[in-house]
């Protein structure tokens, strides 16, 4: 089928093994360290302030990892990233076992997750280019890449409310340390040849500068990582209220919340597998400018809702339309962006996308506790559509601009 048609390489399929066994552990990971935050503190600016810790060196680190990951293979690079998370994982999980864990310790091991996955991301983004052997399968692949690491999304919350709720954190935290073995071995098992590959030199410094020059003469690439920006600052953020949503608007507990994790994961899945049918010049702007405003549409149904299958519903097309949003972004930023500046083309997705998201978890975690979250979702529905109107003016405007010179 033309839509696995990137499985067809060797070393994309090793990837895609690798990735679903960890992908599942991860997001087991995750919603335990949500849930168990929230237990300890019962304070949805607590949830938000340990997710931003996490994601805190994407903002910061993203721009220099990328002239970093300019320089160096991406193979190697990506490799150590994740002995680094199993090494993480690990003293998470004794963590736990010692019965040790706070808020402070979370957040330290946050942080340290979030520096490793700084250059994780950044490595394996840029290393997708070297899985298959034909730059017009590139798309296809990021778009598979994208359905594994949501139906993760979907699996892993749903196993690990049960486990959740069943036996604890510490389970959920030993079984992500033990999915990274299997990641590991695919990547020693492929043959990745990177020699093809140009690499830039100079300092990070003066690679970090090329690399916003760059953007600077691409407007159609910087445009969209604006876009990026401020859906990360005010409307993706609503996934860290997913736990205060279940508790308190829907009086939920463990299993809620991984139902609202799960629907989630089920609708980015979606939007991810409908990413990989896209046949190539399809118009992924306009695709972005309409996952937009589908997405701020949705928030204002959810902040709207009093039952819990309907609620459900609305996360679902919220996390489809968020995965045709950034998935689109992703994949134009790779199939245009010239490869001596992909990775730091890259880089400022990344920081757009996981950079400014904790702040946007911070913001809109003290605005949730200031004005309730119903109120909070409203807002943020809003301003997803107002996002939406705004690209579709500048998309009209510089349409016009381009023929008015002809």
């Amino acid at each position: 089928m033309q839509v696995f048609r990137s499985l067809h390489y060797r070393n994309f399929r090793l990837h895609v093994i690798g990735q679903a066994i960890s992908l599942m552990g991860t997001w087991m990971q995750r919603i335990a360290i949500s849930w168990l935050v929230y237990e300890l503190t019962s304070s949805v600016f607590w949830l938000g302030f340990v997710q931003f810790i996490s994601l805190l060196p994407s903002l910061v680190l993203s721009p220099f990892i990328g002239s970093f990951v300019d320089k160096h293979k991406k193979y190697k690079l990506v490799l150590l990233t994740q002995i680094g998370l199993m090494i993480q994982a690990g003293i998470l999980t004794l963590v736990v076992y010692l019965k040790w864990e706070s808020v402070l310790w979370l957040s330290v091991l946050g942080l340290i997750q979030g520096v490793i996955n700084s250059f994780d991301v950044l490595g394996r983004q840029s290393l997708m280019m070297y899985l298959v052997g034909d730059r017009k399968d590139l798309p296809n692949a990021i778009a598979l890449n994208s359905t594994i690491f949501n139906a993760a999304r979907m699996l892993g919350p749903a196993i690990g409310g049960i486990l959740l709720s069943t036996y604890g954190e510490l389970v959920c935290f030993a079984l992500n340390f033990i999915s990274f073995v299997p990641v590991i071995i695919t990547l020693l098992m492929m043959q990745v040849d990177e020699t093809k590959g140009q690499l830039s030199k100079g300092s990070n410094w003066e690679g970090l500068v090329e690399g916003f020059r760059y953007l600077k003469r691409s407007p159609h690439i910087s445009s969209l990582i604006i876009i990026m920006t401020f859906s990360s600052l005010i409307v993706i953020p609503y996934t860290s209220l997913l736990p205060a949503i279940a508790k308190e608007m829907f009086h939920g507990d463990e299993r809620t919340f991984s139902w609202f994790e799960s629907a989630a994961g089920l609708g980015a899945m979606i939007g991810a597998f409908n990413m990989a049918r896209l046949k190539s010049g399809s118009n992924l702007r306009y695709q972005v400018m309409g996952a937009a405003a589908l997405m701020g549409l949705a928030l204002l149904f959810l902040a709207h809702s009093s039952m819990l299958q309907m609620a459900l519903v609305y996360v679902m097309l919220v996390s489809f339309a968020m995965m045709m949003q950034n998935s689109s972004i992703n994949t134009y930023i790779q199939t245009h962006a010239i490869p001596i500046y992909r990775a730091r083309a890259i880089s400022y997705y990344v920081m757009a996308f996981q950079g400014i998201f904790p702040i946007g978890t911070l913001m809109i975690g003290s605005l949730a506790s200031y004005c309730g979250l119903r109120a909070t979702l409203y807002t943020m529905g809003g301003l997803g559509i107002l996002i939406a109107i705004l690209y579709y003016t500048y998309l009209r405007l510089h349409i016009h601009k381009r023929l008015f010179k002809f």
